[in-house]
């Protein structure tokens, strides 16, 4: 099989240049040019075919996702939006405020080591796609608080630090389960990671693939592996620089 494999890679005479050449077509098949009058049929045909999907998405939400997940929570304000079902593995005691919205491919963990854990997120708070968020002790997420997607949100390292009882497969000590809290209106760069016992302050924001391991001021911009503040009194609200101004 790999010898004819070869010679159908180098095309090896005619019989193995045809089938090579019609190898490549199912791989990259091309279409024929579309004749006009087929053109406004099939634009309905296109428009409908995303219709299809996205009533279809609507009903799923509507009348699977948002039950199923309310139902794992321990308590859900009002108008959630949910962008997928998140992914819940533990035992994390779940709080969500009004008008929060959660992005598809969300996953919620916790480890067993203490009781209780919980996750709050608070009012508007939005969490964008693919953001996994690890509570073994508390993690809070604030009103109008932006986490961008592909972020990692963890208050434990889930693991020992010392190499012998990481290689016992020990659990992490109790001490080293710091709670995290993103403050209201900051916001999380895409592909950042937030450690354990961080506090990002109010209106902070930190740079894209940044590593958060110690607290950032409010309004501040941080960023790095690990995170450093690079510059505060950022991106303070625009009431509160025109009244300075007026002063």
């Amino acid at each position: 099989m790999n010898n004819l494999i070869r010679k159908i890679k180098k095309g090896e005479g005619p019989v193995y240049r045809r089938i090579r050449s019609l190898a490549r077509w199912i791989a990259l098949p091309r279409a024929p040019r579309l004749p006009t009058f087929l053109k406004p049929p099939l634009r309905l045909l296109y428009e409908a075919h995303f219709g299809v999907i996205m009533v279809a998405r609507l009903l799923v939400t509507v009348f699977y996702r948002h039950p199923l997940f309310q139902a794992r929570c321990a308590s859900v304000g009002k108008n959630l939006v949910l962008g997928g079902l998140p992914f819940v593995s533990g035992h994390a005691e779940i709080h969500i405020g009004d008008d929060v919205s959660l992005g598809g491919r969300v996953s919620i963990l916790s480890g067993g080591q203490l009781e209780q854990p919980k996750l709050i997120i608070k009012d508007r708070a939005a969490i964008n796609w693919n953001v996994t968020i690890t509570v073994s002790r508390e993690v809070v997420i604030e009103e109008d608080a932006l986490i961008s997607f592909d972020c990692r949100i963890s208050d434990t390292d889930g693991h020992p630090r010392e190499a012998d009882l990481r290689a016992q497969n020990a659990p992490v000590h109790a001490a080293d389960i710091r709670p995290v809290r993103i403050c209201r209106n900051a916001w999380i760069g895409n592909g950042s990671h937030i450690m354990k016992g961080v506090t990002v302050g109010e209106g902070a924001v930190i740079g894209a693939n940044s590593v958060v391991i110690s607290d950032v001021p409010a309004y501040s911009l941080a960023m790095g592996n690990p995170a450093e503040v690079y510059f505060r009194n950022f991106g303070r609200p625009a009431k509160t620089k025109a009244q300075a101004a007026g002063e």
